[in-house]
């Protein structure tokens, strides 16, 4: 019951903190000067197009542009009526996109699970490399193991992710014939779910897997292999050892236990990190995740699909953090939380 209070209570702080983060969101959107609208309308006037400028003029007070900066944030959150009554976030009306003259979800709905995918699937590749790498690092320390790991992850930190994108790009489908771009073939796309369109897809998940999770891989590798030297050289190691208990099972219960602790605190950092991070892979391998959308949109100022993007991007890092904090306090006794009985 106490786990479960906390999680409710870290539940709660994370929908105040998603309030800030959608206000801060939408000032910065809004900084630079102008929007997609009102440039829209310069340009319009500028090259004498009246019809176009009472559209775009329309459109301003369709979707509340031409009110008060803090009463537009009110309505794309749902806080207060706009034109059409309480329709925003909250009731689960994303807004118009005008880069794309669509509905915002309609542009964001093939992508979303797509993006959660090839995010899921790198860090799910994060995970089952590092951990394995990184004990037996720490465990040969010093020896040709401990040093082919510290190449290869310094290898994968060093290597771009673009560049090594553009790599698999030309080899993987020269040499091993592994499809090359997209999610799927071009045949599935827009079809229902089938077992080949979840064949398709698992295929094409190979390179983006690989190429996105290289460098997230590394790093934590590199993370797990100091911290559980730094146990292993605590005296409770060498007590354990003197009484006669096995090194590898003595490596298990005690200090990985106490050396697993980032791999729970990334939870919260690895799914956006990698969202942002493989915008230009996105680009590179033609994936159709949110990565290039949200590229698009920030370069238009097309404020409700950038903003859209920007928020999921923030929910997942909330969700993240949240998801990683109630399992900390689950793993390791030496973490104090308010209700936690010592």
């Amino acid at each position: 019951m106490v786990i479960l209070r906390y999680a409710l209570y870290r539940f709660g702080t994370m929908l105040l903190t998603l309030l800030v983060v959608s206000a801060l969101v939408f000032i910065i959107i809004n900084l630079p000067p102008g929007d997609y609208l009102s440039n829209q309308i310069a340009e319009l006037r500028a090259t004498g197009q009246s019809a176009g400028v009472a559209k775009a003029e329309f459109l301003r007070t369709e979707y509340a542009l031409d009110r008060p900066l803090y009463q537009q944030y009110l309505i794309w959150v749902g806080f207060i009526p706009g034109p059409h009554g309480f329709s925003g976030l909250i009731q689960g009306n994303f807004g118009w996109s005008f880069e794309f003259d669509n509905p915002v979800a309609e542009i964001v709905g093939d992508t979303l699970w797509l993006t959660v995918l090839v995010n899921v699937a790198a860090v799910l590749f994060v995970y089952v490399i590092a951990l394995p790498l990184g004990v037996i690092a720490a465990a040969r320390s010093r020896t040709w193991v401990d040093y082919t790991t510290a190449f290869v992850g310094y290898l994968g930190l060093a290597t771009p992710n673009f560049l090594l994108a553009l790599i698999m790009f030309y080899y993987g489908h020269k040499y091993f014939d592994i499809p090359i771009g997209g999610l799927m073939d071009p045949v599935f796309e827009g079809e229902p779910m089938s077992w080949e369109k979840t064949k398709s897809i698992l295929v094409h998940l190979i390179v983006p897997t690989f190429v996105i999770g290289t460098s997230g891989a590394a790093g934590m590798m590199q993370r797990l292999r100091a911290n559980l030297l730094d146990e292993l050289g605590k005296p409770y190691v060498e007590t354990a050892i003197a009484k006669g208990m096995r090194p590898s099972r003595m490596l298990v219960k005690y200090p990985l236990r106490m050396a697993f602790n980032p791999f729970v605190a990334d939870i919260g950092n690895l799914l956006p990190a990698m969202v942002s991070g493989s915008v230009l892979v996105s680009v590179v391998l033609g994936l159709q995740t949110i990565g290039p959308t949200l590229l698009t949109a920030l370069k238009t100022q097309d404020l409700f699909l950038s903003g859209f993007v920007l928020m999921f991007v923030a929910l997942l890092t909330l969700i993240g953090t949240m998801i990683s904090d109630v399992l900390l306090v689950i793993l390791d006794p030496r973490i104090q939380y308010e209700g936690r009985e010592t």
